[in-house]
């Protein structure tokens, strides 16, 4: 298939959807697809990259969320780009520009538009005006009708599925959980890398490590990971906990951390580049988020992947994910963070935990995640085309 994937979000914009959407299409490649990104400028990237299928648009920062950007003109280039490659599929990865974008191409060339829904918007009104302009029911409406003449959405999660039902979206949904590619993950560093990378934060080789791996925003609720750990060096006074990821509310932890007087125990890595980022799920002891507005929790399954237990806030993903004790444990108050953390500190990795870990990676793997895309994909190309045979029958005998 030729396959046009549209986005406001790409590398080297750091963000949980830029994984997601280049997860897919390394994974879509990998099994003989044609993919075309079509996306944003960015100060960091090259206008275009054709070699690698990236095609940028003019754009400017994003309102009240500057990291992020909005494409402002290009509809015409993209409709003749997307013919020329001959477009089989749009896949939308955005509500707005590239996505109307998409929606455009896909009617002009008469093929399906499919939808994935990455972000819950709820969770981020307070980046605009505080929250004081757009509310839940402004985003509810806008999603509906942007939904409408969408062939297929793609939810990551049940909670993303519960929502577009609360939005009353009408198109058929396909809850597919984004993937993970196992190559990366499943790399195993020598003592000697993992030394050097402990070396770096001050850490001895068995110091125990709490890893925080996210966007440093206000959702990402950091701050409870912060006020949790006196609690755990209570008992383990050797214990760390290493912040990595850049963002906002950066400098609102590191003001918590100095105000608890915790900065011998709390490290800001800053942002790592997506390639380093399998380096600190293997130099840590345990994977730890206070998270409550994920839609699908990729680095769950990266620190799954990397043979890392996970303590994270419940939420139906983690209901899903977490259905052994040796993937990890979820939390509701800070007590139950603080309990699942010593556990796993007290009872480090053993072989039997980790074949257990083992046998839940396959169905989060991105060979997983692309397949059941692409059969989205067929089932929408032949409804559409029934679809457009039956109104070419009106047509004839009318």
């Amino acid at each position: 298939m030729n396959i046009g994937l549209f986005t406001d979000t790409y590398f080297p914009q750091v963000s949980g959807v830029a994984t997601s959407i280049k997860t897919l299409r390394d994974e879509l490649i990998a099994q003989g697809h044609h993919v075309y990104i079509f996306t944003t400028t960015d100060p960091q990237a090259k206008h275009d990259d054709v070699e690698e299928g990236i095609y940028r648009f003019p754009s400017i920062p994003f309102v009240s969320f500057k990291e992020r950007r909005i494409a402002v003109r290009g509809a015409f280039r993209a409709v003749r780009l997307a013919k020329k490659f001959q477009l089989d599929i749009v896949h939308n990865q955005t509500e707005f520009a590239l996505g109307m974008m998409g929606k455009l191409v896909a009617r002009e060339l008469k093929i399906p538009c499919l939808h994935t829904y990455h972000t819950m918007y709820q969770d981020y009104l307070h980046y605009i005006a505080n929250g004081h302009i757009v509310k839940p029911r402004n985003v509810a409406t806008f999603v509906h009708l942007y939904m409408k003449s969408i062939d297929g959405v793609i939810a990551p999660s049940d909670r993303v599925l519960d929502t577009m039902r609360s939005y009353h979206v009408t198109a058929p949904i396909r809850v597919i959980p984004t993937g993970i590619n196992l190559r990366v993950y499943r790399q195993k560093d020598s003592a000697a890398q993992v030394h050097e990378l402990r070396q770096r934060y001050g850490y001895a080789d068995d110091t125990p490590v709490l890893l925080s791996l996210s966007r440093l925003a206000y959702e990402k609720n950091i701050n409870a990971l912060i006020a949790a750990m006196p609690d755990i060096l209570s008992k383990r006074p050797a214990a760390r906990l290493l912040i990595v990821g850049a963002g906002p509310a950066r400098h609102s932890l590191e003001r918590q951390v100095r105000q608890l007087d915790l900065t011998d125990h709390i490290q800001f890595a800053g942002e790592v580049d997506n390639n380093e980022v399998y380096h600190y799920y293997q130099m840590a002891d345990v994977f730890v988020s206070a998270s409550d507005s994920e839609s699908q929790g990729l680095t769950y399954d990266e620190a799954l992947a990397s043979d890392l237990p996970i303590v994270v806030m419940r939420s139906k993903y983690t209901d899903e994910l977490i259905d052994d004790p040796a993937i990890g444990v979820s939390f509701q108050q800070q007590s139950g963070l603080v309990r699942g953390v010593l556990h796993y500190l007290d009872h480090p990795n053993d072989q039997e935990s980790h074949a257990r870990r083992q046998a839940k990676l396959h169905s989060i793997s991105s060979e997983v995640f692309a397949k059941q895309v692409v059969e989205f994909y067929t089932d929408c190309q032949q409804k559409l085309a029934a679809e457009q045979g039956s109104k070419s029958r009106h047509r004839l005998f009318h």
